[in-house]
């Protein structure tokens, strides 16, 4: 398996991205959504392209349990000083696994949500990415972690709703499903992508005070899924509009009590 060195560009500089992926029943979950980023990303980061059978030969490799995580990182390169990213021609492709968290829990009961002090920076450039450059994103969880609440709002610098510390998030204004364009911070994640094409959806700009409007919200991500918002600050939300968004996707579909 491929070892990173320090000389490598995703430590030294953040110049990479990434993927965490699902592994149910031993098979890599929404692969397709993630090569699709992944693909788009490299493009993005004027990177050279992956073959992506032989990305996800290697991603299938690693697959160790029939539940567990895989993450796959692809780096410009190693070695070299500077910032330049001339003469790196060829991607690193490094992918390890790990136990799958439980979040039954969550799933069932639902999570408290708060509001995030840290705003996202707006850069169009890598919005949407999950690129390796995280440390907004180290100090969201660290922020999440030291509060009352199991998760944040995340808003970006012009008080836009964004995203969670690391889930999308989706909330019903006038029984009209939402959730936050990703065009200008924020990661597009793979469920979310998922349920867009799932759903009716309206993708827009939301100040944090439209969540005053809604009637029920919910977070996702690649792992966990969909899991249902008990309580934002002070209002509480009846759980059983998002059960059968819960049925929707496979992984979960007859594991969640309606």
């Amino acid at each position: 398996m491929l070892q990173p060195t320090v000389s490598d560009r995703s430590f030294q500089y953040g110049d990479g991205i990434f993927t965490t992926i699902l592994v149910d029943n031993s098979q890599l979950v929404l692969w397709d959504l993630h090569w699709q980023r992944l693909a788009q990303s490299l493009k993005r980061l004027q990177m050279p392209a992956l073959n992506e059978q032989v990305v996800k030969r290697q991603a299938e490799q690693v697959i160790t349990a029939p539940s567990q995580v895989v993450k796959l990182l692809v780096s410009r390169g190693q070695g070299g000083r500077g910032y330049s990213p001339a003469g790196f021609n060829e991607p690193l492709v490094y992918v390890t696994n790990s136990p799958l968290p439980d979040y039954h829990v969550q799933r069932q009961q639902g999570i408290r949500l708060g509001v995030a002090s840290l705003q996202l920076s707006t850069q169009p450039l890598l919005a949407g990415m999950k690129h390796t450059s995280r440390l907004e994103t180290v100090l969201l969880k660290a922020e999440a972690e030291q509060s009352a609440f199991d998760d944040l709002i995340v808003c970006d610098q012009q008080g836009r709703v964004t995203e969670l510390c690391a889930a999308n998030v989706f909330f019903k204004i006038n029984g009209q499903w939402c959730t936050p364009k990703l065009d200008q911070a924020g990661v597009e994640g793979v469920m979310r992508q998922w349920l867009l094409q799932q759903m009716n959806v309206q993708q827009g700009y939301y100040p944090l005070t439209v969540l005053d409007q809604a009637s029920t919200m919910f977070a996702s991500n690649a792992l966990m899924g969909v899991v249902p918002v008990l309580q934002f600050m002070q209002r509480s939300f009846n759980l059983d509009e998002v059960r059968p968004i819960q049925q929707l996707v496979p992984f979960l579909a007859g594991k969640i009590s309606c």
